[in-house]
C-alpha cells in the first residue's frame, strides 16, 4: 500500500499508520554550522558570553525531537526511545549530529532532521553577537533504519 499525505480528493492529509506494526527504528541527520575559527575557539573554550554552546544546542536538539509533531503539519507523535547529538569541531565550522530510536509504526527522520536543526540555530543565536558570518547549511538525513 503506498503511504501518501494526500487523500482521494487531493487535500493533505495524515498517513494512517494503524494497520503497521511496531519494529526497532533509527535515523540519523547532520547539519553544519560554518563560522570563524575564532568563533570555534570561543565555543570548545567556553568562552561564549551567553554559555556552554554544546550544553544549550545538545538540550535544545533534544527538546525538538520531542516536540516533533507540534512543529512539522502531518508527523506523527512518536515515542521516543533514545535522542543523541554530537558535535565535531572542523576547520571552518561545526558539524552536529543526532542519533534518534524508538520502536514504532513510523520512522523518525523528522524527529532526527529537527533535532539537528534546532540544534544548529542554538549554536547560531548563542554565537551571532560574536560572529555574523555564521551560516547553517547541509542538513540532511545520513540514514535510517526500517
Amino acid at each position: 500500500m503506498p503511504l501518501s499525505h494526500l487523500n482521494g480528493k487531493g487535500e493533505a492529509a495524515m498517513v494512517d499508520i494503524g494497520y503497521k506494526k511496531i519494529s526497532p527504528r533509527t535515523a540519523e541527520a547532520e547539519g553544519f554550522v560554518k563560522m570563524a575559527n575564532e568563533t570555534l575557539a570561543a565555543i570548545s573554550g567556553r568562552g561564549v558570553p551567553k554559555g556552554d554552546v554544546f550544553a544549550a544546542a545538545r538540550l535544545a536538539g533534544v527538546m525538538a525531537a520531542k516536540r516533533t509533531a507540534e512543529l512539522i503539519p502531518l508527523c506523527h507523535m512518536v515515542p521516543l526511545d533514545h535522542i543523541c547529538l554530537d558535535f565535531e569541531i572542523l576547520d571552518g565550522g561545526l558539524r552536529i549530529t543526532a542519533l534518534v530510536k524508538c520502536g514504532y509504526k513510523t520512522g523518525v527522520e523528522m524527529e532526527s532532521l529537527t533535532a539537528v536543526s534546532v540544534a544548529a540555530l542554538t549554536v547560531y543565536d548563542m554565537c551571532k553577537a560574536i560572529d555574523k558570518s555564521m551560516v547553517i547549511d547541509g542538513i540532511k538525513l545520513l540514514r535510517k533504519t526500517k
